[in-house]
C-alpha cells in the first residue's frame, strides 16, 4: 500500500469510509469483533451513545511512530496530539479533526482539522469507540 502511486489506497479509505457513515448515524448494536470496521459504535454498558471511533494514522516513513498535529490553529502551536475523528471522505482524500486526551482518560474535539491524501498512510490504529461533546 505504501507509496501507491496508481491513486487507489481502497483498504484504509474503505475503513474509513464505514467509521465516517458509523459517526454519521450514530447508534449502539450487539456484540460483535472489536474491529475498525466493526458495524456499529459501541460504548460498552452506558447510557450515552458512542458518536466517534478515534483513529490514529501511521505513515510509511513513521510506522512506528503515529502522525501528530498541533490541537490549534495558533501558528507558533507546540501541542500535538496523536488521535483524530474522520470528519470528511471524498475519494483518497480525507478531513480530520484532531482530538485532545483529557486527563480523565476523555477525549475532546478542538478546532483543528487536516485533510491528507490517503496514498500517503500505511495503517491505522482504531482506538475505543467514545461520545464526544460538541460533535
Amino acid at each position: 500500500m505504501c507509496n501507491n502511486n496508481n491513486g487507489e489506497n481502497k483498504c484504509i479509505s474503505e475503513i474509513l469510509e464505514v467509521i465516517l457513515l458509523l459517526q454519521q448515524n450514530a447508534n449502539c448494536g450487539d456484540n460483535c469483533l472489536d474491529t475498525c470496521d466493526r458495524a456499529f459504535l459501541s460504548c460498552g454498558v452506558t447510557s450515552i451513545s458512542c458518536n466517534t471511533r478515534p483513529v490514529m494514522l501511521y505513515t510509511c516513513c513513521s510506522i512506528n511512530n503515529p502522525l501528530s498535529f498541533p490541537i490549534s490553529k495558533a501558528f507558533d502551536e507546540t501541542v500535538t496530539s496523536p488521535i483524530f475523528r474522520i470528519e470528511k471522505l471524498d475519494g483518497n482524500c480525507a478531513t480530520f479533526r484532531v482530538l485532545t486526551l483529557n486527563e480523565d482518560n476523555t477525549l475532546s474535539a478542538t478546532n483543528s482539522f487536516f485533510t491528507m491524501n490517503l496514498n500517503c498512510l500505511c495503517s491505522l490504529r482504531c482506538l475505543n469507540d467514545t461520545y464526544i461533546e460538541s460533535i
